[in-house]
């Protein structure tokens, strides 16, 4: 696993990588953001709270060069960017004939340097006809494919067919490190419904997604809490506690669909950690005068 996590070294395990699915949402600006902040400068206000995004951008397409070097220079260091690989390699082709695609990404990617952290292959859900006759062509796809990847970097893999989250698809993960992306979301399992260890590496990645069509049919707004997520997020406080005391490195991004303000699932997942009187959780160190979220 590559190194650098600075302003974490001196905690006594793995830490908990906190932040959210992208770093600006209709809803945040005075909310999060204070009201009148120009936008050019929400991601160094965002990296003063968070140590890490998850860049939901980058599946719709390969950024410019001077992007991601902005992306560089608007954070300290340390700060980590998460990245989901472009959909014409996990949706339009389906891992074939994309190399120079997912060169282009990672020659790309490269550029945030010791910033750069894991790099997610988001799969479609698949028709049940494809589920039920191609699953195992899939995978004679992927293990090539896998094996074929830089070493230097961390990828990890999200599936949303129940059907194929299983013991050989996480051993075949666990073959080549890759680390198999853990979901709350309506139509998956969580962790305490499998029948396996889905640790596949010696860190993971976890997605606080929700139910995307039943939230949107109460807001598209996202600056509140509309869903309380309240027991759920207690169950992931245990579950992140046991894999950390493993000594798993864990990332772990809500989505404004997850509850309604992906900030606010942070604080409150932050909130319930110390409630349960777990040793505090490292925050970014804030330069200026805010002290809580929301202030």
């Amino acid at each position: 696993m590559r190194e650098g996590f600075a302003i974490l070294s001196n905690v006594s395990h793995p830490p908990i990588l906190l932040g959210t699915s992208s770093f600006t949402a209709k809803g945040w600006e005075g909310v999060f953001y204070p009201k009148g902040m120009k936008s050019a400068d929400y991601l160094a206000f965002y990296a003063e709270h968070f140590h890490t995004v998850e860049v939901d951008s980058t599946f719709y397409g390969c950024p410019s060069a001077r992007t991601v070097n902005n992306w560089a220079a608007r954070t300290p260091e340390g700060f980590i960017f998460s990245v989901k690989v472009p959909q014409v390699i996990t949706h339009q082709k389906v891992l074939v004939d994309c190399a120079a695609d997912l060169k282009q990404f990672l020659d790309t990617m490269n550029i945030l340097g010791p910033r750069l952290g894991p790099i997610v292959f988001q799969f479609p859900f698949f028709s049940p006809s494809i589920v039920r006759d191609r699953r195992h062509e899939f995978l004679d796809r992927l293990v090539p494919f896998l094996k074929k990847l830089p070493e230097a970097h961390n990828f990890a893999i999200e599936i949303r067919n129940r059907g194929w989250l299983d013991a050989e698809f996480a051993n075949l993960l666990r073959d080549q490190k890759i680390a198999l992306v853990l979901q709350d979301r309506s139509f998956m399992p969580g962790p305490a419904e499998l029948k396996f260890d889905p640790i596949t590496t010696d860190w993971t990645y976890i997605r606080w997604l929700g139910d995307r069509k039943g939230i949107e049919k109460q807001t598209t707004t996202w600056g509140k809490t509309i869903v309380d997520r309240t027991s759920e997020l207690s169950s992931w406080v245990d579950y992140c506690y046991q894999i950390r005391k493993r000594g798993v490195l864990v990332y772990a991004y809500a989505n404004n669909h997850y509850a309604g303000h992906a900030p606010a699932t942070i604080e409150l997942f932050c909130k319930l950690w110390n409630e349960k009187g777990l040793t505090e959780l490292d925050r970014p160190r804030i330069n200026r005068q805010e002290t809580s979220l929301f202030s």
